[in-house]
């Protein structure tokens, strides 16, 4: 196992970011909503314990759209890109279901408004040796978040309908969850599970270096750069994706959004729960910033999106992505298999299985 594979499997299988079912009973929330069902006059489609990218409820004739999000240790960090790229994010999980997002609500918790905090890349040290960080008070960073947070949602043409607000947080690490709901424009929910081998992988806007959360929880970097906001490049992928949607929607076997650990874990999670595995070249990925094979695979870099489409009509698919003025290329597609396997050129980078055993359990612990 090497470095790259040791870090995206520590995510995928470890960090509870990606396996928030071991910390919480998703079969209670399943057992609750199917007594509501009983007089509820909405329908549940798409509930917490589906493992999807949003929730889907059905009212009268129209799908709502909902998901959660926090951004709370990269706002320790960098404040403003941080709190925008929660709200972002968000937005991109109710898009990769088939929905717009219509409105946000907003949640930060803080220090005292006058407590003077460190901002920047030594915040979780407390004493800044970069010469990077910033002294600033909670007020000023609370200032910055909600900057981030309403220009990205400017940026999006969303609501920010409402929200809540503490200052009885005592550590470093803010609170900043964002909710977003939307509407279903498809005919019915996209989900993340692959469904057919042969179907080409579209990765949808640019990869760069920032977002490299998974690097540095696993100890491949030690320093934490958080994801970049990416206002014009967010904006231009959700059009695409609702471009594609009314004109392709037949076309599309899955969708999803990339965010913590990027391509790695959207690619895994989809072959791992649908069953399948993958063949990706990350040297066909549109970048900027000139990203290592590494950062390629497990960047958290924003407004990318990641599709699954019938073979025939990747092209047709393409053709309107890049229309709507959003970077795309395929980059690899679905197989009959139990491993995705990631190449560089040709070169291997990573080989994934979707289930992992005690051995590299171990391994990945040491």
């Amino acid at each position: 196992m090497n470095r790259i594979e040791k870090a995206l499997m520590h995510g995928l299988f470890l960090h509870l970011h990606h396996n928030t079912d071991k910390a919480l009973d998703f079969a209670a929330f399943k057992r609750l909503n199917d007594v509501v069902a009983q007089t509820s006059p909405a329908r549940l489609l798409i509930g917490p314990d589906a493992n999807d990218d949003a929730g889907v409820v059905g009212i009268d004739n129209h799908f709502i759209v909902g998901k959660m999000e926090s951004h709370c240790s990269p706002s320790a960090v960098r404040p403003y890109d941080s709190a925008g790229t929660g709200v972002g994010g968000a937005c991109r999980d109710v898009v990769a279901m088939g929905g717009q997002p219509l409105f946000i609500m907003d949640f930060i918790g803080t220090m005292p408004l006058d407590k003077e905090i460190l901002v920047g890349p030594c915040a979780f040290k407390g004493v800044c040796t970069c010469g990077a960080c910033k002294t600033m008070t909670s007020h000023e960073r609370t200032n910055l978040m909600l900057a981030g947070i309403r220009d990205m949602a400017r940026a999006l043409g969303v609501y920010v309908a409402g929200g809540g607000f503490s200052t009885s947080f005592r550590e470093i690490v803010p609170a900043v969850v964002v909710a977003v709901i939307g509407k279903l424009v498809t005919q019915k929910p996209l989900t993340k599970p692959a469904k057919r081998p042969g179907d080409a992988l579209i990765l949808v806007g640019q990869t760069g270096t920032d977002g490299n959360d998974t690097l540095f929880r696993a100890g491949a970097t030690e320093t934490m750069k958080p994801a970049q906001a990416l206002f014009q490049e967010e904006r231009a992928s959700m059009d695409a994706m609702l471009n594609v949607f009314r004109k392709h929607e037949s076309s599309i076997s899955a969708c999803s959004d990339l965010g913590a650990a990027g391509i790695g874990a959207a690619v895994c999670e989809s072959m791992r729960y649908g069953g399948y595995g993958a063949q990706v070249d990350l040297a066909l990925m549109p970048t900027r910033d000139n990203p290592t094979p590494e950062e390629l695979l497990v960047c958290e870099s924003q407004a990318r999106m990641l599709l699954q489409v019938n073979h025939p009509d990747a092209g047709a698919v393409l053709d309107t992505i890049r229309q709507t003025g959003a970077p795309a290329a395929r980059i690899g597609h679905v197989v009959n298999g139990t491993e995705s396997v990631f190449v560089h050129n040709g070169t291997p980078v990573a080989t994934i299985p979707n289930a992992i055993t005690e051995a590299q359990l171990a391994q990945i612990k040491s």
